[in-house]
């Protein structure tokens, strides 16, 4: 696994539908010093952020039950005008006008799949405050 340089004091939700991805998002961000809760589906995600504040949230787009397209809209109406919450996109179906077809839909960023450590990192960067 590639080296860490940074490390973060966030809670993060990682909602994806295989299992694989779930843990190795959720031990390449425990790496950098997140929380990290996961969800294996949009609606998952909805319920979890009823009761959960985030500081981020990374979320697969092609899933069963409620995609991730859908669970951003959903997530935003819940969020209303008191708070942003970064979602950011995770797919492997990285085609052309992807990134802003899902900024478009109220996603804040895009990351293709199979995500590497310092892609990862440097997402958290753009996102988050880096802890000294």
């Amino acid at each position: 696994m590639e080296k860490v340089t940074a490390k973060f004091n966030a809670s993060i939700l990682v909602v994806d539908d295989y299992l694989i991805n779930q843990e190795m998002t959720k031990e390449m961000l425990e790496m950098m010093g997140c929380q990290v809760d996961v969800a294996e589906d949009g609606q998952e995600a909805l319920d979890l952020c009823k009761n959960h504040s985030y500081d981020l949230i990374f979320m697969d787009i092609q899933m069963p039950k409620l995609d991730g397209v859908a669970a951003t809209h959903a997530i935003r109406q819940q969020e209303g005008n008191r708070k942003h919450t970064p979602i950011i996109a995770l797919t492997a179906n990285a085609l052309t006008g992807d990134r802003e077809k899902y900024l478009e839909a109220g996603l804040d960023d895009y990351l293709s799949k199979p995500i590497r450590m310092k892609d990862l990192e440097n997402m958290l960067k753009k996102h988050l405050a880096v802890k000294n």
